[in-house]
């Protein structure tokens, strides 16, 4: 569903309130997507994560496997669209989401793995980033980048679409 209240209304909120490039707007950009996530656990049916670590002076190693992989998932989706605020659109029906979310993180103690392979598991990653983002009012977190199809409401997204697009996605 597509009301209010439902993931694609908290998405699109907090991505207008994640607009700036400063610190604390991107901590709570990652910080809000993530708790939004942990809150509609029970509509999950699948997950995935990966993980790489770096050394402290490999940060330009680290932003370019970051770019990388935000590059990836950019291309995955076939636009980029976020509603303007307050508009009324109609939506397309019962669809399956899919929502990324790309963090360059400093520090060695964010949990990644173990998303896909249980709700436990799943929940686990998604609550060690939101809390991890917001150390040190926000300056540990490099960058975020968060994606989610379908982003037009007029779209639905069968479970076909998530297999020929996201493979790396396990069921739960």
């Amino acid at each position: 569903s597509r009301a209010s209240g439902s993931i694609f209304s908290e998405l699109e909120r907090s991505a207008r309130n994640g607009a700036s490039n400063s610190p604390s707007a991107l901590s709570r950009l990652a910080n809000d997507v993530c708790l939004s996530l942990l809150r509609k656990s029970d509509d999950w049916v699948g997950a995935c994560s990966t993980s790489q670590w770096f050394r402290k002076d490999d940060a330009g190693k680290a932003e370019s496997l970051f770019n990388d992989w935000a590059n990836r998932e950019a291309s995955k989706f076939e636009k980029e669209y976020i509603p303007g605020a307050g508009r009324n659109e109609d939506g397309g029906g019962p669809t399956l989401a899919v929502v990324s979310v790309v963090v360059e993180i400093q520090g060695d103690v964010t949990k990644f793995d173990g998303a896909g392979f249980s709700f436990s598991g799943t929940r686990e990653v998604l609550s060690s980033v939101a809390s991890d983002v917001q150390v040190i009012s926000g300056e540990c977190l490099n960058a975020v980048e968060v994606f989610w199809t379908p982003s037009e409401r007029g779209e639905v997204l069968t479970k076909q679409d998530v297999i020929l697009d996201f493979p790396e996605i396990i069921d739960l």
